[in-house]
């Protein structure tokens, strides 16, 4: 199934919502280090790729502006290539390894009581997001520390 680049984008960005921001979970997948790194971008890049713009033009002039605006470009694509990951991420299913903690988690979360979608047969990384961000909102702390 291909994505279209808006879709992918979307994606992306509620992915990087979706995601528990739990320090525990760095050790183990990289997402929380892309979306604070595509965060930091979101932020960053916009002004710096207007600074440096403006820069190159006033030291070398209007004929600097094809590198000028190559320059901008570069700064203003270093988000989108988060947002892309994030948003290929998300629709990439689980591994192996991933798919049985995915299935572990679910059934003792439900033992505890919560109420939960159905268990997918072939879940994505969405799906493991949704499932981690459900786990350290209800459940207590010795759960999740006895998970993690």
């Amino acid at each position: 199934m291909k994505l279209s680049f808006l879709t992918l984008l979307q994606d992306g960005q509620h992915y990087m919502k979706l995601w528990p921001e739990q320090k525990v979970l760095n050790a183990f997948l990289p997402e929380g280090r892309v979306i604070a790194a595509t965060k930091l971008a979101i932020k960053v890049m916009p002004p710096l790729a207007i600074v440096s713009c403006a820069s190159l033009l006033q030291v070398n002039g209007n004929a600097f502006f094809p590198q000028a605006l190559a320059v901008g470009a570069f700064f203003l694509t270093m988000p989108l290539q988060g947002l892309i990951w994030l948003g290929h991420r998300a629709n990439k299913p689980l591994p192996p390894g991933l798919n049985h903690w995915y299935k572990e988690i679910h059934e003792k979360m439900l033992q505890h009581g919560c109420r939960l979608d159905a268990l997918k047969r072939h879940p994505k990384y969405k799906e493991l997001a949704r499932l981690l961000k459900t786990a350290f909102k209800e459940m207590d702390s010795a759960f999740t520390q006895q998970m993690f």
